[in-house]
């Protein structure tokens, strides 16, 4: 649904975006992170056919990005940080308005105003002028501008800024349902637990270039090494030296718990189990160390970049 090849942008001297490699699938959630510009933004304009690439190239929807803007335009919906909201419309002719500048007749840009206004909890303030809105509202407003066509591609940035953790959650909620075999989704984010949690893939840029890519659980092993467990023991060790097979790559204990490192789970932990259990050992339970996205962007930031992704792959 998105390809992008060596897309860069530059503006005077300085590249914003610098050989930027993307490759979003149909049905896939795709969050973009970076810090303030690093050139999330710019990506996405040029992805939306605001802004020209100064060099290579990029198709949204399999439409060329220079060559069919007006068909890119028709095919997405954007979320932007500045929403462009008229102050003085009322709500419903504000989302009737887009629908008609997106060609859409009249029954049907009711039929989904309606359902946009109500899907977020907007309906009783169809009349309301948007002036009057809470920054919240203006942003679900804005987000029901973007899904208001039905569009095949979503660009949002910063989707839930400004909103309480309940209409925060309602948003999450519509960017999940929203997921289907013929849409992609790009979340450009700063919250970490957002991305992780409705995202399929990450991509971290970095002074205008992929550094990271791809999908958590392999991001999380390459860029924090293998899978830590945690078994915790009825009682106190009490000074006892636990015994682990010699295959364990590392392993570190406590007064009641013990953690060890392994790349292979499956086949390791059964065998861990069964050691313990052999010395006698009150085992009460065995779980995985979580390790957070904010860990895996923390030291992607710290190293080295590279540009076509640590999968090996277009991001």
């Amino acid at each position: 649904m998105i390809v992008t090849q060596d897309l860069s942008k530059q503006f005077k001297q300085f590249w914003a975006v610098d050989g930027v490699n993307l490759q979003v699938m149909p049905g896939e959630v795709l969050a973009l992170l970076g810090p303030n510009g690093a050139g999330k933004t710019t990506t996405v304009r040029m992805l939306t056919s605001v802004l020209a690439p100064s060099r290579g190239n990029a198709q949204v929807a399999g439409f060329d990005v220079v060559d069919q803007a007006r068909d890119v335009r028709r095919s997405v919906g954007v979320l932007t940080e500045q929403h462009g909201l008229y102050g003085r419309m009322k709500a419903f002719e504000y989302l009737d308005f887009f629908g008609q500048v997106y060609g859409m007749d009249r029954s049907t840009r009711r039929a989904r105003t309606l359902k946009l206004l109500g899907d977020f909890g907007l309906i009783a303030d169809v009349q309301r002028r948007i002036g009057e809105f809470s920054k919240g509202m203006r942003q679900k407003l804005a987000l029901a501008r973007a899904m208001l066509h039905d569009p095949q591609v979503l660009l949002l940035d910063e989707p839930t800024s400004a909103m309480d953790p309940e209409s925060s959650r309602l948003v999450r909620d519509s960017i999940r349902d929203l997921r289907s075999a013929r849409r992609s989704i790009v979340i450009c984010t700063h919250n970490l637990a957002e991305a992780e949690e409705l995202a399929d893939r990450i991509a971290i840029i970095r002074e205008g270039r992929i550094i990271a890519s791809g999908e958590t659980a392999g991001l999380k092993q390459m860029l924090l090494g293998p899978v830590e467990f945690e078994v915790k023991f009825a009682t106190p060790l009490n000074g006892i030296s636990v015994v682990l097979p010699t295959f364990i790559e590392s392993a570190t204990q406590g007064e009641d718990w013990l953690r060890f490192a392994t790349s292979d789970a499956e086949t390791t932990n059964p065998l861990v189990l069964r050691s313990l259990l052999d010395q006698g050992l009150p085992v009460v339970s065995m779980r995985e160390v979580p390790r957070s996205l904010e860990q895996v962007y923390l030291q992607a930031m710290s190293s080295s970049p590279e540009p076509e992704g640590l999968d090996g792959k277009l991001a």
